[in-house]
Protein backbone atom coordinates (compact mmCIF):
# COMPACT_ATOMS: atom_id res chain seq x y z
CA UNK A 1 0.00 0.00 0.00
CA UNK A 2 1.03 3.61 -0.52
CA UNK A 3 0.72 5.66 2.70
CA UNK A 4 1.51 9.31 3.33
CA UNK A 5 2.42 10.50 6.83
CA UNK A 6 2.34 14.19 7.74
CA UNK A 7 4.25 14.96 10.93
CA UNK A 8 7.05 12.56 11.83
CA UNK A 9 7.66 13.33 15.47
CA UNK A 10 7.34 10.72 18.20
CA UNK A 11 3.98 9.31 17.09
CA UNK A 12 4.00 9.94 13.35
CA UNK A 13 7.62 8.84 13.10
CA UNK A 14 6.83 5.57 14.87
CA UNK A 15 3.90 4.89 12.54
CA UNK A 16 5.88 5.74 9.42
CA UNK A 17 8.77 3.47 10.42
CA UNK A 18 6.52 0.55 11.39
CA UNK A 19 4.49 0.82 8.18
CA UNK A 20 7.72 0.90 6.17
CA UNK A 21 8.96 -2.16 8.04
CA UNK A 22 5.71 -3.93 7.11
CA UNK A 23 6.53 -3.46 3.44
CA UNK A 24 4.37 -0.49 2.53
CA UNK A 25 5.48 2.42 0.36
CA UNK A 26 5.79 5.45 2.65
CA UNK A 27 6.06 9.15 1.89
CA UNK A 28 6.46 11.64 4.73
CA UNK A 29 6.01 15.37 5.07
CA UNK A 30 8.45 17.01 7.48
CA UNK A 31 10.25 20.30 8.00
CA UNK A 32 13.63 21.71 8.90
CA UNK A 33 16.16 19.50 10.63
CA UNK A 34 13.79 16.52 10.67
CA UNK A 35 13.39 16.65 6.90
CA UNK A 36 17.16 16.95 6.44
CA UNK A 37 17.86 14.02 8.76
CA UNK A 38 15.33 11.69 7.15
CA UNK A 39 16.50 12.60 3.65
CA UNK A 40 20.14 11.89 4.51
CA UNK A 41 20.07 9.06 7.08
CA UNK A 42 16.51 7.76 7.16
CA UNK A 43 14.01 7.51 10.00
CA UNK A 44 15.54 5.55 12.87
CA UNK A 45 13.32 3.69 15.33
CA UNK A 46 14.61 2.15 18.57
CA UNK A 47 13.11 0.84 21.79
CA UNK A 48 10.07 -1.25 22.55
CA UNK A 49 9.06 -1.91 18.93
CA UNK A 50 12.59 -2.99 17.97
CA UNK A 51 15.31 -1.31 15.96
CA UNK A 52 14.66 -0.33 12.36
CA UNK A 53 15.72 2.36 9.93
CA UNK A 54 13.13 3.38 7.33
CA UNK A 55 13.97 5.27 4.17
CA UNK A 56 10.71 6.90 3.09
CA UNK A 57 10.52 9.56 0.43
CA UNK A 58 10.49 12.91 2.22
CA UNK A 59 9.49 16.48 1.37
CA UNK A 60 7.92 19.51 3.07
CA UNK A 61 4.50 18.43 1.79
CA UNK A 62 3.13 15.25 0.28
CA UNK A 63 3.21 15.43 -3.52
CA UNK A 64 -0.19 15.87 -5.17
CA UNK A 65 -1.26 13.63 -7.98
CA UNK A 66 -0.17 10.47 -6.15
CA UNK A 67 -2.80 7.82 -5.44
CA UNK A 68 -2.40 7.19 -1.70
CA UNK A 69 -4.31 4.39 -0.01
CA UNK A 70 -4.20 6.33 3.26
CA UNK A 71 -2.86 9.65 4.52
CA UNK A 72 -2.04 9.94 8.23
CA UNK A 73 -1.77 13.30 9.99
CA UNK A 74 0.19 13.06 13.25
CA UNK A 75 1.07 16.67 13.99
CA UNK A 76 0.56 18.47 17.28
CA UNK A 77 -3.06 19.51 17.73
CA UNK A 78 -2.35 23.23 17.26
CA UNK A 79 -0.57 22.51 13.95
CA UNK A 80 -3.28 20.30 12.49
CA UNK A 81 -5.27 22.84 10.48
CA UNK A 82 -2.13 24.28 8.86
CA UNK A 83 -0.88 20.79 7.98
CA UNK A 84 -4.25 19.77 6.59
CA UNK A 85 -4.43 22.84 4.38
CA UNK A 86 -0.86 22.44 3.11
CA UNK A 87 -1.38 18.78 2.19
CA UNK A 88 -5.00 18.90 1.05
CA UNK A 89 -4.01 18.30 -2.57
CA UNK A 90 -2.63 14.87 -1.68
CA UNK A 91 -5.81 13.87 0.14
CA UNK A 92 -8.48 14.28 -2.54
CA UNK A 93 -10.64 11.17 -2.48
CA UNK A 94 -8.24 9.46 -0.06
CA UNK A 95 -9.07 8.15 3.44
CA UNK A 96 -7.45 10.36 6.07
CA UNK A 97 -6.54 9.35 9.63
CA UNK A 98 -5.86 12.16 12.11
CA UNK A 99 -3.89 10.88 15.11
CA UNK A 100 -4.21 13.65 17.66
CA UNK A 101 -4.73 14.37 21.34
CA UNK A 102 -7.79 16.18 22.66
CA UNK A 103 -11.40 16.10 21.49
CA UNK A 104 -11.18 17.84 18.11
CA UNK A 105 -9.23 15.43 15.89
CA UNK A 106 -11.71 15.46 13.02
CA UNK A 107 -13.75 18.53 13.94
CA UNK A 108 -13.37 21.11 11.21
CA UNK A 109 -11.24 18.86 9.02
CA UNK A 110 -14.26 18.18 6.85
CA UNK A 111 -14.20 21.78 5.61
CA UNK A 112 -10.59 21.41 4.47
CA UNK A 113 -10.96 17.87 3.14
CA UNK A 114 -14.55 17.63 1.87
CA UNK A 115 -13.81 14.71 -0.46
CA UNK A 116 -12.01 12.50 2.05
CA UNK A 117 -13.25 9.93 4.51
CA UNK A 118 -12.08 11.11 7.93
CA UNK A 119 -11.10 8.94 10.89
CA UNK A 120 -9.62 9.87 14.24
CA UNK A 121 -6.79 7.96 15.88
CA UNK A 122 -5.41 7.63 19.39
CA UNK A 123 -1.93 6.27 20.06
CA UNK A 124 -1.37 4.27 23.23
CA UNK A 125 2.41 3.82 23.14
CA UNK A 126 4.97 6.09 24.78
CA UNK A 127 7.69 7.52 22.55
CA UNK A 128 10.07 10.43 22.36
CA UNK A 129 11.90 12.11 19.51
CA UNK A 130 15.48 11.85 20.71
CA UNK A 131 16.80 13.90 17.79
CA UNK A 132 15.60 14.87 14.32
CA UNK A 133 14.76 11.62 12.56
CA UNK A 134 15.32 9.50 15.70
CA UNK A 135 12.45 7.96 17.70
CA UNK A 136 12.73 5.99 20.95
CA UNK A 137 9.65 3.99 21.99
CA UNK A 138 9.79 3.70 25.78
CA UNK A 139 6.64 1.61 26.24
CA UNK A 140 4.78 -0.44 23.63
CA UNK A 141 1.11 0.01 22.92
CA UNK A 142 -1.56 0.07 20.27
CA UNK A 143 -3.56 2.35 18.01
CA UNK A 144 -7.30 2.99 18.32
CA UNK A 145 -9.17 4.43 15.34
CA UNK A 146 -12.76 5.37 14.68
CA UNK A 147 -15.56 5.73 14.13
CA UNK A 148 -15.39 2.35 12.38
CA UNK A 149 -15.22 -1.37 13.08
CA UNK A 150 -12.58 -4.09 13.03
CA UNK A 151 -13.58 -5.18 9.49
CA UNK A 152 -12.44 -1.86 8.04
CA UNK A 153 -9.58 -2.33 5.52
CA UNK A 154 -7.77 0.61 7.13
CA UNK A 155 -7.78 -1.23 10.46
CA UNK A 156 -6.33 -4.25 8.67
CA UNK A 157 -3.69 -2.13 6.93
CA UNK A 158 -2.51 -0.46 10.12
CA UNK A 159 -2.75 -3.71 12.05
CA UNK A 160 0.04 -5.14 9.91
CA UNK A 161 2.38 -2.56 11.45
CA UNK A 162 1.11 -1.95 14.99
CA UNK A 163 -1.67 -3.53 17.11
CA UNK A 164 -4.80 -1.68 15.99
CA UNK A 165 -8.40 -1.77 17.16
CA UNK A 166 -11.52 0.06 16.05
CA UNK A 167 -14.15 1.98 17.97
CA UNK A 168 -17.58 3.09 16.86
CA UNK A 169 -17.63 5.72 19.61
CA UNK A 170 -14.55 7.86 19.05
CA UNK A 171 -15.66 10.49 21.56
CA UNK A 172 -15.80 7.92 24.38
CA UNK A 173 -12.25 6.82 23.53
CA UNK A 174 -11.04 10.42 23.31
CA UNK A 175 -12.35 11.11 26.80
CA UNK A 176 -10.66 7.99 28.14
CA UNK A 177 -7.38 9.17 26.67
CA UNK A 178 -7.96 12.60 28.22
CA UNK A 179 -7.91 10.80 31.56
CA UNK A 180 -4.68 9.02 30.60
CA UNK A 181 -3.20 12.33 29.45
CA UNK A 182 -3.75 13.84 32.88
CA UNK A 183 -0.26 12.49 33.57
CA UNK A 184 1.23 15.09 31.18
CA UNK A 185 0.76 18.36 33.06
CA UNK A 186 2.68 17.66 36.27
CA UNK A 187 5.90 16.51 34.56
CA UNK A 188 5.73 19.65 32.41
CA UNK A 189 5.37 21.81 35.53
CA UNK A 190 8.06 20.07 37.61
CA UNK A 191 10.50 18.60 35.06
CA UNK A 192 10.03 15.16 36.63
CA UNK A 193 9.05 11.93 34.89
CA UNK A 194 5.53 10.56 35.16
CA UNK A 195 6.81 7.82 37.45
CA UNK A 196 8.47 10.39 39.73
CA UNK A 197 5.34 12.55 39.91
CA UNK A 198 3.20 9.57 40.88
CA UNK A 199 5.74 8.52 43.53
CA UNK A 200 5.59 11.97 45.18
CA UNK A 201 2.66 12.12 47.68
CA UNK A 202 1.82 15.77 47.00
CA UNK A 203 1.88 15.41 43.23
CA UNK A 204 -0.03 12.13 43.35
CA UNK A 205 -2.83 13.85 45.28
CA UNK A 206 -2.99 16.61 42.67
CA UNK A 207 -3.03 14.11 39.81
CA UNK A 208 -5.76 12.07 41.47
CA UNK A 209 -7.85 15.19 41.98
CA UNK A 210 -7.46 16.25 38.35
CA UNK A 211 -8.53 12.78 37.17
CA UNK A 212 -11.60 12.80 39.41
CA UNK A 213 -12.48 16.28 38.20
CA UNK A 214 -12.14 15.13 34.57
CA UNK A 215 -14.52 12.24 35.21
CA UNK A 216 -17.00 14.67 36.74
CA UNK A 217 -16.85 16.97 33.72
CA UNK A 218 -17.41 14.01 31.38
CA UNK A 219 -20.47 13.00 33.40
CA UNK A 220 -21.82 16.56 33.19
CA UNK A 221 -21.31 16.41 29.42
CA UNK A 222 -23.20 13.12 29.17
CA UNK A 223 -20.15 11.09 28.21
CA UNK A 224 -19.52 7.43 28.96
CA UNK A 225 -15.89 6.31 28.89
CA UNK A 226 -14.58 3.63 26.54
CA UNK A 227 -12.41 0.73 27.64
CA UNK A 228 -8.96 2.11 27.03
CA UNK A 229 -5.53 1.22 28.43
CA UNK A 230 -6.95 -0.49 31.51
CA UNK A 231 -9.63 2.14 32.07
CA UNK A 232 -13.38 1.61 31.84
CA UNK A 233 -16.54 3.55 32.62
CA UNK A 234 -17.34 1.49 35.75
CA UNK A 235 -13.77 1.82 37.06
CA UNK A 236 -13.73 5.59 36.60
CA UNK A 237 -17.10 5.87 38.33
CA UNK A 238 -15.61 4.06 41.31
CA UNK A 239 -12.49 6.26 41.27
CA UNK A 240 -14.67 9.35 41.33
CA UNK A 241 -16.74 8.11 44.27
CA UNK A 242 -14.29 6.45 46.67
CA UNK A 243 -12.21 8.37 49.23
CA UNK A 244 -9.31 10.26 47.65
CA UNK A 245 -6.61 8.07 49.19
CA UNK A 246 -8.16 4.96 47.65
CA UNK A 247 -8.51 6.75 44.31
CA UNK A 248 -4.72 7.29 44.32
CA UNK A 249 -4.36 3.64 43.34
CA UNK A 250 -5.32 4.57 39.78
CA UNK A 251 -2.30 6.82 39.06
CA UNK A 252 -0.10 4.22 40.76
CA UNK A 253 -1.46 1.64 38.32
CA UNK A 254 -0.98 3.98 35.35
CA UNK A 255 2.65 4.55 36.31
CA UNK A 256 3.32 0.83 36.71
CA UNK A 257 1.95 0.18 33.22
CA UNK A 258 4.61 2.54 31.84
CA UNK A 259 7.43 0.34 33.08
CA UNK A 260 10.82 1.39 34.42
CA UNK A 261 12.03 3.62 31.59
CA UNK A 262 11.32 7.23 32.63
CA UNK A 263 8.31 8.61 30.76
CA UNK A 264 8.45 12.40 30.57
CA UNK A 265 5.26 12.90 28.59
CA UNK A 266 4.82 14.83 25.37
CA UNK A 267 4.14 18.14 27.13
CA UNK A 268 7.46 18.19 28.98
CA UNK A 269 9.22 17.05 25.81
CA UNK A 270 7.84 20.11 24.01
CA UNK A 271 8.97 22.44 26.80
CA UNK A 272 12.48 21.00 26.74
CA UNK A 273 12.65 21.66 23.00
CA UNK A 274 11.36 25.21 23.40
CA UNK A 275 8.18 24.36 21.46
CA UNK A 276 4.55 25.24 22.24
CA UNK A 277 2.76 22.49 24.15
CA UNK A 278 -0.62 20.85 23.56
CA UNK A 279 -1.82 21.64 27.08
CA UNK A 280 -4.83 23.60 25.77
CA UNK A 281 -5.95 20.37 24.06
CA UNK A 282 -5.35 18.23 27.16
CA UNK A 283 -6.24 19.77 30.53
CA UNK A 284 -7.46 22.80 28.61
CA UNK A 285 -9.94 20.61 26.73
CA UNK A 286 -11.41 19.54 30.07
CA UNK A 287 -11.79 23.20 31.08
CA UNK A 288 -13.53 24.04 27.79
CA UNK A 289 -15.86 21.05 28.08
CA UNK A 290 -16.70 22.05 31.65
CA UNK A 291 -17.66 25.54 30.49
CA UNK A 292 -19.94 24.09 27.81
CA UNK A 293 -21.57 21.81 30.38
CA UNK A 294 -22.03 24.63 32.88
CA UNK A 295 -19.69 23.23 35.55
CA UNK A 296 -16.29 24.24 36.91
CA UNK A 297 -12.91 22.55 36.46
CA UNK A 298 -10.61 24.60 38.74
CA UNK A 299 -7.85 21.99 39.06
CA UNK A 300 -7.51 21.45 35.32
CA UNK A 301 -7.66 25.20 34.83
CA UNK A 302 -4.85 25.79 37.33
CA UNK A 303 -2.69 23.03 35.81
CA UNK A 304 -3.17 24.52 32.36
CA UNK A 305 -2.10 27.95 33.63
CA UNK A 306 0.96 26.53 35.39
CA UNK A 307 2.12 24.73 32.24
CA UNK A 308 1.81 27.99 30.31
CA UNK A 309 3.79 29.72 33.06
CA UNK A 310 6.63 27.21 32.71
CA UNK A 311 6.48 27.63 28.93
CA UNK A 312 6.88 31.38 29.41
CA UNK A 313 9.58 31.38 32.11
CA UNK A 314 11.41 28.08 31.67
CA UNK A 315 11.37 27.68 35.47
CA UNK A 316 10.06 24.41 36.94
CA UNK A 317 8.17 24.27 40.24
CA UNK A 318 8.92 21.99 43.18
CA UNK A 319 6.28 19.47 44.26
CA UNK A 320 5.60 21.57 47.37
CA UNK A 321 5.04 24.67 45.23
CA UNK A 322 2.64 22.79 43.01
CA UNK A 323 0.71 21.47 45.98
CA UNK A 324 0.48 25.02 47.37
CA UNK A 325 -0.90 26.41 44.10
CA UNK A 326 -3.26 23.52 43.32
CA UNK A 327 -5.36 22.83 46.36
Amino acid sequence: MRVGVVGVGAIGGTLAALLDRSGHEIAVAARGATLEAISSAGLQLTGAFGEYTAHPSAAETLPSGVAYDLVVFATKAMDASTALAANAGACVGTPVLIVQNGLDAITGAGELLPNSRLLGGLSVWAATQTRPGGILVTAPGSLVIGPTDDADPIVQLLGEAVPTSATRDLVASQWSKLVVNQVNALPAITGLSVQETVADPDLRRVLTASIRETVGVARAAGVRFARFQGLSDPLLSVIRGVPARLAEQLPRLMARRMGQVPNYGSTLQSIRRGLPTEIDYLNGAVVAAAARAGVAAPINERLTRLVHEVERTGVFLTPAEVAEQVR
